[in-house]
C-alpha cells in the first residue's frame, strides 16, 4: 500500500502491483502535517511526502522510518550534502545532535538532480547520489557534515557519485559538452582540473582513468528514509 501526500498531484498513478492512494493538500487535507498525522490510519507500507517544508513534516518523516515504513520525500537544495544542512536548519541548534543521530540511523539515501543540456540540444538529468554507508553514518553521528562531499567522491564502489563526478562521466561518454559540465558543476575550478588531469596524464597516473569501470558497477538508489 503506497500513500502519497502531494501539493498538487501532478501524475495519477494506476493500481498495478500495489494500491496507490494519492492525497492532495487543499482538497483531501488542510496541510502536510494534518495528512501525516492521520497517515497511519490507512496502514501504508510506503509514504511519499511531496515536499518537506518545516520541522514538523521532517519529524514525521523520521518517525515513519523509525516504525519500519519506507518514506520518500523531496527537499529544495542544491546537492546531497546541502540537503543534510537544510534538514538541520529546520531545527534549533540545540536539537542538531539528536537530528543527526536520527538521520544516521534512518536515512537510506539522498539523490539530487539538475538538468543539463546534451549535445543533441535536449535536457538530461545529472544526478548526485549519497548512500548512508557506515562511513557516512559515522560522519553524521560526529556532526562532520562538511566532510560528506569528500567521502562521497571516494566511494564510487559503494554506488555514490557527486555532481562533478557525474558531469565528468557524462562528458567522457560524449553526452554533454565540457563547457556545459563546467557551467553546472559544484566546483568549476575543481572539475576543470579533473579534465586537465584526464587529458594530460597517462592512465597509470590519472586518478580518473578507472572512473568508467568503477561507475559502471555502481547501483542507482532511490532517495528515502526507511
Amino acid at each position: 500500500h503506497i500513500l502519497t501526500i502531494e501539493d498538487p498531484i501532478e501524475y495519477l498513478h494506476k493500481h498495478k502491483q500495489s494500491i496507490v492512494n494519492q492525497r492532495e493538500v487543499g482538497l483531501d487535507t488542510h496541510a502536510f502535517h494534518n495528512a501525516l498525522k492521520n497517515a497511519m490510519r490507512e496502514a501504508p507500507d510506503v509514504i511519499l511526502i511531496g515536499e518537506i517544508l518545516d520541522a514538523t513534516t521532517m519529524e514525521a518523516a523520521i518517525a515513519f522510518a523509525e516504525t519500519g515504513h519506507l518514506c520518500l520525500a523531496t527537499l529544495h537544495s542544491n546537492n546531497a550534502d546541502q540537503t543534510i544542512e537544510r534538514i538541520l536548519n529546520f531545527f534549533p541548534e540545540t536539537a542538531h545532535k539528536n537530528v543527526l543521530m536520527n538521520l544516521a540511523l534512518n536515512l537510506r539515501a539522498v539523490v539530487s538532480q539538475r538538468l543539463v543540456k546534451g549535445k543533441d540540444g535536449r535536457r538530461m538529468p545529472a544526478a548526485e547520489v549519497l548512500i548512508n554507508t557506515p562511513m557516512i553514518r559515522d560522519l553524521l553521528r560526529r556532526g562532520q557534515v562538511h566532510e560528506i562531499k569528500a567521502a562521497m567522491e571516494a566511494s564510487l564502489e559503494d554506488g555514490m557519485e557527486s555532481f562533478d563526478q557525474c558531469l565528468f562521466r557524462m562528458v567522457k561518454e560524449g553526452r554533454i559538452e565540457q563547457e556545459e559540465a563546467l557551467r553546472a558543476a559544484d566546483s568549476r575550478d575543481g572539475l576543470a582540473l579533473k579534465f586537465r588531469l584526464s587529458e594530460g596524464s597517462s592512465g597509470e597516473h590519472d586518478p580518473y582513468a578507472d572512473y568508467d569501470t568503477a561507475a559502471a558497477g555502481s547501483p542507482r538508489i532511490t532517495q528515502g528514509f526507511g
